[in-house]
């Protein structure tokens, strides 16, 4: 028996989904192409020139005929929407219990730092049937975030940040591509998918201590004296980062934003881009003085602080 698959393995739990989505659509397109392949074949032959076919009492016009051929391919087509619709909702919308993991792109290397400290080049270690949110920017150009056997892949952009979710449910190791065309060394851009039994991903994760992402974004915190206007008190100047993550900010053009990754990233690289109502803009710009990998530390110590704060009651 030959061993060739049409397709890569499925490893997470939305593979399935997204095979059956494939396999209908193909399943349409063959279909209606062997129907125009055999009529075309049969008027070819039957009414070629010099045929003796007849060829009175051609009609020009059919209701019946027209209604089908118009409405049936619009009923598919709407399915096909409504289908993938939901199935790109499924795949962009994590569970509110997803592990987060950072990754930035590079030419040509993926960076990966998991909260807890540990950092990966090229590898990213995830524990099986566990979901996961992947939180992805990029450092130079755009990048595309693509395993094969997840079905999962996802722009990595420059400036901004995109995230992408998965839950393995299986053990074992699986590629890791750009999709993206990033360069002259686009091609050597691999890496791969270590996905462990979740005692394995534990013993992995307690193997390789260091500082959290979290403290090290509060060194940088106080590197940059960014308590300095941003600690509640007197004389603070800027709004306060306790209990920030996740809320409404009103901007001083009366607009609501919702302080998450984008937000704060933004607020730091390009502090006057959404200035907070009632404060002016005294903060300097970060833009070529701190690296993608610190802009996420200070995120999760953002993060952090509104944690602290639900602990505490506040």
């Amino acid at each position: 028996m030959w061993n060739f698959p049409l397709l890569p393995d499925r490893a997470s739990t939305i593979a399935e989904q997204v095979d059956a989505l494939y396999w209908f659509i193909f399943a349409v397109v063959t279909f209606f192409s062997l129907i125009i392949l055999v009529a075309l074949i049969y008027s070819a032959i039957r009414y070629r020139k010099g045929s003796k076919a007849s060829r009175a009492g051609a009609h020009h016009e059919n209701l019946p005929l027209e209604l089908i051929w118009s409405l049936g391919p619009l009923a598919i087509a709407l399915l096909i929407f409504v289908w993938s619709s939901k199935l790109f909702i499924d795949m962009r919308v994590a569970p509110k219990d997803a592990m987060e993991i950072y990754v930035v792109g590079k030419q040509w290397m993926w960076k990966i730092q998991h909260p807890q400290g540990n950092r990966e080049i090229n590898e990213l270690h995830v524990p099986v049937g566990k979901p996961v949110k992947l939180i992805m920017t990029s450092q130079d150009v755009i990048h595309s975030f693509f395993v094969p056997e997840f079905r999962i892949k996802q722009d990595v952009l420059p400036g901004r940040y995109t995230t992408q979710w998965f839950q393995a449910t299986k053990a074992g190791t699986f590629h890791l591509f750009c999709a993206e065309y990033c360069g002259t060394s686009h091609s050597g851009m691999i890496g791969k998918v270590i996905v462990m039994e979740p005692a394995d991903y534990e013993e992995w994760l307690a193997g390789k201590t260091g500082q959290t992402m979290s403290s090290g974004g509060e060194q940088l915190f106080q590197q940059f004296g960014c308590q300095t206007c941003h600690r509640p008190g007197a004389g603070q100047r800027g709004p306060s980062l306790e209990g920030l993550w996740g809320k409404q900010v009103k901007l001083g053009s009366g607009a609501l934003v919702t302080a998450d990754q984008n937000y704060i990233r933004e607020s730091i690289i390009n502090p006057g881009s959404k200035v907070v109502s009632g404060y002016q803009v005294l903060m300097p710009l970060y833009r070529n003085q701190l690296s993608e990998d610190q802009v996420n530390q200070l995120i999760e110590y953002i993060k952090s602080l509104s944690a602290q704060e639900g602990k505490s009651g506040l």
